[in-house]
């Protein structure tokens, strides 16, 4: 085995990518876990904005939390018609592609892949702010334990699916038992030690009139609770079959368990009168009224939030690189992270949200605050975009009981659309304008790409007048058979094709299929392209037990290597030379694994036929 076998595992056969798919019970911390979390938080954001308007202001906290539990109320229900209506992943990106336009799905995306990265960084800086409530000596090394942590969970994602959900399932329930318990002894304490009168928070001066500016600032930084419910309906191909009816049933759970655990942590911050304090975050003094400062409850309260907000990074991780492997398959992003990796996992895309969110928490220098501020603008960008085309999808499809649909999925786009003005209003000087910067600069990247793709993939386009190929016998023989590398029916292929023809008594075109080729229609097209030329130009189609597509043709060429040694035997492969280093990051790729790949064991002749890029 290779370090990398040993680290991540044994590959795993593509046939069991079906038993890489989770019941419910352990999709859920999967990828819920992100919206969860927030429970830890979002109440501190909403209090640490209240309490700039004095200590009479906190008591807001509570009607500010039934208003965004409305609102994920409508969001719920909202992305359950999403889920039914797009069986195989229905998130923003895919709804508002396909129901508003490519260049307003790339708006959906951008937000998305933002928020994704932010959640992150923010979810493991919470985390370890958990830790250092209940151990003010981590302070200082706040930064350096949130990285260690997120090299952590992306091992544990690059190791596959199943087993990050054996892993996490064990410390997201731990952290709703935790508030369940915390609820119960607050009740407990509230009624018979305290008669159920609310406690004076601390004397603090008003910074800011407390008005309605102040209150929507409020509101807006308590949205952050509702990060990361759309990731259910964008992962219904994690959950076993019946995959819509499990991911609905999980999507209703989850909100049931976020707007409990929401009400519950706000409602005990204000009858215990608490405020925020920036070494000690809110739940951990409700812990410390409720079971006692030192408690092993409060420890263990405390521990199991720090797990909670740690997994919450892997509701990005489960994410961010599907939602890259979709742009890619749209030739929005490079080709490279729709590729799945020998643990059946998008490990290209997960290598990409490793290096993003080391970056974003080594900048923000392990501190949310600025992060939680941004992150919520671009979900409700996603909320409303996703919203708004399944508005469109029902009026244009009307079915049965599309008016109710319709109804319910305007009210979503209206509801989000206002929280997301709010959102840009009132935290603009605080930050979102890097957001409002980045979406568009990164939809104009993604365009910049699509576009690159189109012109690259129309000068590769083979010309209608395309000749038929053929081998010309020779006497004597060369003693020279070809193997040539086809990726795909395209004109560089097709040369180094050509240019096997005359340099060998016989070719065999091997082309390795993937999950979405067409064995079939690859037929038709050579058939119609080269002819049938038994014995002299043949085509070989190769199945891949595993995700690499590279491992079958290197052990198809060393097994004619031994079944003929007689005769030499060549490996043709194109190489389009590129313009620039983008289109070489965007081209090419395997090809160059390949090479490196078949070099490494021992001598061997090879081809190499250089195709210029017009353009």
């Amino acid at each position: 085995m290779s370090f990398f076998q040993k680290l991540l595992g044994h590959p795993l056969l593509r046939k069991k990518v079906d038993d890489e798919r989770l019941p419910s019970v352990q999709a859920l911390p999967i990828l819920s876990s992100d919206a969860l979390s927030s429970v830890a938080y979002a109440t501190e954001a909403a209090l640490g904005v209240l309490i700039l308007g004095g200590s009479g202001a906190l008591g807001l906290s509570v009607p500010i939390t039934l208003a965004i539990i409305a609102l994920v109320a409508i969001v719920v229900l909202s992305y359950r018609q999403a889920i039914e209506a797009y069986p195989k992943g229905g998130g923003s990106y895919v709804v508002a592609r396909d129901n508003l336009g490519r260049n307003v799905g790339l708006i959906a995306a951008a937000a998305l892949l933002i928020d994704y990265t932010l959640t992150a960084g923010v979810s493991l800086m919470a985390g370890t702010q958990a830790l250092s409530s209940l151990v003010p000596s981590m302070l200082d090394h706040e930064v350096s334990l949130a990285l260690l942590l997120l090299a952590l969970i992306g091992w544990a994602n690059l190791r596959g699916l199943k087993e990050t959900g054996r892993l996490f399932s064990l410390p997201t329930y731990a952290f709703v038992v935790m508030v369940a318990l915390l609820i119960l002894a607050g009740l407990k304490d509230l009624i018979f030690e305290h008669g159920f009168v609310p406690d004076m928070p601390p004397a603090v001066q008003a910074v800011q009139p407390l008005g309605w500016f102040l209150i929507l600032r409020a509101f807006s930084s308590g949205c952050s609770a509702m990060t990361g419910i759309e990731s259910i309906a964008n992962g219904v191909k994690v959950f076993q079959e019946p995959a819509v009816v499990n991911a609905r049933r999980t999507l209703l759970v989850m909100g049931v368990l976020l707007a409990a655990m929401f009400l519950a942590v706000s409602g005990l911050g204000y009858m215990y009168g608490i405020a925020p304090n920036d070494r000690v975050t809110v739940l951990a003094q409700i812990g410390s009224r409720a079971f006692g400062s030192g408690s092993v409850l409060l420890w263990a309260l405390q521990l199991s939030t720090l797990l909670i907000l740690v997994l919450a990074a892997n509701t990005a991780f489960a994410g961010f690189p599907r939602l890259a492997a979709m742009l890619a398959e749209d030739h929005c992003l490079p080709r490279q992270l729709s590729w799945i990796g020998d643990r059946l996992v998008y490990q290209n895309g997960i290598g990409v949200l490793l290096l993003v969110t080391a970056l974003i928490i080594v900048i923000c220098k392990g501190d949310t605050t600025v992060a939680v501020n941004l992150y919520a603008l671009g979900v409700f960008t996603a909320f409303t975009l996703s919203q708004l085309g399944l508005v469109r999808r029902w009026w244009r499809l009307r079915g049965n009981g599309w008016q109710g649909r319709l109804l319910m999925n305007a009210l979503g786009a209206v509801t989000t659309f206002v929280v997301l003005v709010v959102i840009v209003v009132s935290k603009f000087q605080e930050g979102a304008w890097t957001v409002v910067i980045a979406i568009p600069a990164l939809v104009w990247g993604l365009a910049q790409i699509r576009r690159r793709y189109r012109k690259a993939y129309a000068a590769l386009a083979l010309e209608p007048d395309f000749g038929p190929l053929q081998v010309e016998p020779r006497q004597p023989p060369l003693g020279n058979h070809c193997i040539v590398w086809i990726p795909g029916l395209w004109r560089a292929s097709m040369e180094a094709l050509r240019y096997g023809c005359s340099i060998a008594d016989s070719v065999t075109a091997v082309f390795v299929l993937g999950d979405d080729d067409d064995p079939d229609a690859i037929r038709t097209a050579w058939d119609r392209l080269v002819g049938d030329h038994p014995g002299e130009l043949e085509l070989r189609l190769l199945e891949s037990h595993f995700s690499s597509v590279i491992d079958p043709f290197c052990d198809y060429v060393v097994e004619q290597e031994e079944l003929h040694p007689e005769r030499t035997t060549t490996v043709v492969m194109a190489l389009v030379i590129t313009r620039d280093w983008l289109d070489q990051t965007l081209l090419n790729q395997r090809a160059v694994y390949l090479f490196k790949a078949l070099s490494g064991d021992y001598s061997r002749v090879f081809c190499v036929v250089r195709y210029y890029l017009a353009g």
